[in-house]
């Protein structure tokens, strides 16, 4: 299992058994913490953590802003509001992207290693929970050793995108990033601007996870060690407070054995939100924050969704998602959001190598529902200085961390000028004649896939 944060305390409690009432759960969740949710205190630590990025050159304010405000709060979130502590991991995150080509990466992996990756990991069903966070399904019995060992040798020993690696992240888990690159470029902004739920205010920065750990032996939970702990950590330290609640489904009687190691990959923050489920506590406690109709038949509800499937499109995106090019739901592969029409639509663009070229088709189009808030610090300093300009929080339409200097392409991404007058403008360039009807995307030979932290 992957998720958000550093491992680097092995001091939390156990995951608690739940009972099947919201109110078991933490009270200080979503929106608490997120943009139009912030208490006083939050508020000055995000005004610091800003100029504290802006003084020392690792973000730049815009407009547009090089990462939008919502990714910022993230680390702030994971750090405790601790402005110090967030900047070391926001800036090892960047310097970690830079060093790993991680938006090349997503622009150019080959679709058929992104499928792998995809089928192997969480999973998202196409649906939400009550509060609009997306929810994933992660069947863990589809990671055995063979499959996982196969799946590192491949990505270690084959060309699978344009990008560079550092030399010390695994190669054969980097395909795994373009999975968390998935959630928050394409997700993450998709499920922001719904607006059925609950806060429209508030964007979406976290994802609900089922994590289904039936018929796992615990032969296969010790062979999924290193593995597991590896594209954790590693997860936990450049995607934080990507992930909500966890709840762990058909947990063996020595889980508790298992759970001991776990728990040390994650800090507190992350061991709080996992909730492990007796069978009779399953659908009440799922239903107490899914909408029946969206949780899996498997787990009781009514969706026709199986581990390995693409999202199953929601009735709900009726009138709201405009399908183009013969699509009636999401493909497989890196999908990033466009603003088109002056701003007032979004275009979800597929990306990817396809037979050798570069993909760059219009998968739908949604509108531009999201535009971010100004914080009431900004909004202070606004009427002080007598400026009528200042850029909302949120105008980036991708969620995501990149580098930090001045163009900012028309899918958001922060590149560094000088790199695009050579190789890395040659990495990123969309192929314009590289459309297609779909993806075509042939199966992996072996299931293959974590989670989404």
């Amino acid at each position: 299992m992957t998720a958000d944060h550093d491992a680097h305390l092995a001091t939390a409690a156990p995951a608690s058994r739940v009972r099947s009432t919201a109110s078991s759960m933490t009270d200080r969740g979503y929106p608490h913490g997120h943009l139009g949710h912030l208490t006083e205190h939050e508020e000055e630590a995000f005004h610091q953590f800003k100029q504290v990025l802006d003084e020392r050159g690792v973000w730049k304010q815009g407009p547009p802003a090089s990462h939008d405000d919502q990714t910022l709060l993230r680390y702030l979130r994971a750090r405790r509001w601790n402005v110090e502590d967030a900047y070391q991991q926001f800036k090892d995150t960047e310097d970690w992207r830079v060093a790993n080509d991680i938006d090349v990466l997503y622009h150019t992996i080959e679709l058929g290693a992104f499928e792998q990756s995809r089928r192997l990991y969480p999973q998202w069903t196409g649906r939400r929970d009550r509060r609009g966070i997306p929810l994933y399904v992660f069947e863990v019995r589809t990671l055995d050793s063979k499959t996982v060992s196969e799946y590192e040798k491949v990505g270690a020993s084959t060309s699978f995108s344009q990008a560079k690696s550092d030399g010390k992240t695994p190669s054969g888990l980097l395909r795994l990033f373009a999975l968390y690159e998935n959630l928050t470029r394409f997700n993450m902004p998709f499920c922001t601007n719904l607006q059925d739920r609950e806060f429209p205010d508030a964007p979406i920065t976290m994802s609900t996870n089922i994590v289904d750990i039936s018929g796992v032996g615990l032969r296969q939970f010790w062979n999924l060690k290193a593995h597991m702990q590896a594209a954790s950590q590693l997860a936990t330290a450049h995607y934080p407070e990507t992930l909500d609640r966890i709840f762990i489904i058909g947990a063996p009687s020595f889980f508790s054995t298992v759970w001991g190691w776990i728990k040390r990959w994650f800090d507190p923050i992350t061991v709080s939100k996992i909730f492990i489920l007796d069978h009779h506590e399953v659908l009440p406690t799922l239903e107490a924050f899914i909408d029946i109709r969206n949780i899996p038949k498997k787990y009781g509800g009514e969706l026709d969704f199986s581990f390995g499937q693409l999202s199953v499109p929601d009735p709900q995106w009726e009138g709201v998602v405009k399908w183009e090019n013969g699509y009636k739901g999401f493909p497989s592969g890196p999908l990033l959001w466009q603003d088109i029409d002056g701003g007032k639509r979004m275009a979800c663009v597929a990306l990817g190598t396809k037979n050798g070229k570069l993909q760059d088709e219009i998968i739908c189009t949604i509108p531009k529902t999201y535009f971010g808030v100004v914080s009431k610090k900004e909004d202070d300093a606004t009427q002080t200085n007598g400026d009528g300009n200042a850029a909302r929080t949120g105008e980036v339409t991708e969620g995501t961390q990149t580098t930090t200097e001045t163009e900012t392409r028309d899918d958001g991404v922060q590149t560094d000028e000088t790199l695009l007058a050579d190789e890395v403008e040659e990495k990123l360039k969309l192929n314009g004649d590289a459309k297609g009807k779909g993806l075509d995307v042939s199966p992996a030979p072996a299931a293959t896939q974590t989670t989404a932290a």
